[in-house]
């Protein structure tokens, strides 16, 4: 049967299909491509290291973000869910990757480490009646949201109207533009034209802005990350956006 769509979840796995397999790193089915990346632990990626991002241990600090329920997106091994959940946070993470999960509930046996971490699809997991489901008065997306394809930021922005309490904070850590090839700056029309997302998707600020004041988010600090030495607490690499989005609380 070929004429069988009917819902926007029918025409969104539609596009889905437009891209290569090997460029479906967002989705439930890509968890073997995550698990391969995860799989060898002794890589040299940055990430890989037990340290959270200096953006989020500077918001705690300067007091911009204080402790509530708190969700991370895309959480990878648990580096800045832990840190979240030692300042006092109560955490849910999400991650496709079995591998991941297993990492980070390794990590988690270190006290003080109380996040819950849960695998697959953070669009399913969050929605109505689910474990994870909002309200959350932090969500944290650390290098997910720079993975999805142009038609899916719909779907994301759905989750945070979803799941971001009144007043609450989304933060966000993603490729930034105009960095001689970390990340793709195709066009979006472009990229449903090569069918790859070119390892992720690298944005200038004027469009993240854009993008998030659709869902009625007002900018708190949006600023590149800054560079932190192999030595540091923290980790920083000045390729990537660092911004702090406020919903208004309900009058």
């Amino acid at each position: 049967m070929h004429r069988n769509m009917r819902t926007t979840d029918d025409v969104m796995t539609l596009l889905d299909d437009l891209f290569a397999p090997e460029a479906h790193r967002w989705t439930a089915d890509a968890a073997s491509w995550w698990d391969d990346f995860y799989g060898n632990r002794s890589k040299p990626v940055p990430f890989f290291a037990e340290k959270p991002d200096e953006s989020l241990v500077s918001y705690a600090d300067r007091g911009l973000i204080t402790p509530g329920r708190a969700l991370e997106l895309g959480c990878g091994p648990g580096r800045n869910a832990h840190a979240l959940a030692s300042l006092g946070f109560d955490v849910h993470a999400i991650d496709l990757s079995p591998a991941a999960i297993a990492w980070a509930e390794e990590r988690a046996e270190v006290p003080g480490a109380g996040a819950r971490f849960h695998c697959g699809d953070a669009f399913v997991l969050t929605s109505d009646g689910a474990e994870a489901a909002g309200p959350y008065d932090l969500i944290y997306d650390s290098g997910c949201f720079h993975h999805l394809p142009p038609h899916r930021r719909i779907s994301y922005l759905a989750l945070l109207d979803r799941c971001l309490a009144p007043g609450g904070h989304f933060a966000l850590t993603c490729f930034a533009a105009g960095e001689g090839g970390m990340g793709s700056e195709l066009s979006d029309a472009d990229l449903y034209r090569q069918g790859s997302l070119g390892g992720g998707l690298a944005y200038t600020s004027e469009e993240l802005r854009d993008i998030f004041s659709v869902s009625g988010l007002t900018e708190v600090e949006l600023r590149r990350m800054r560079d932190e030495a192999p030595g540091s607490p923290v980790f920083g690499e000045s390729f990537l956006w660092t911004a702090l989005f406020r919903r208004e609380a309900r009058q």
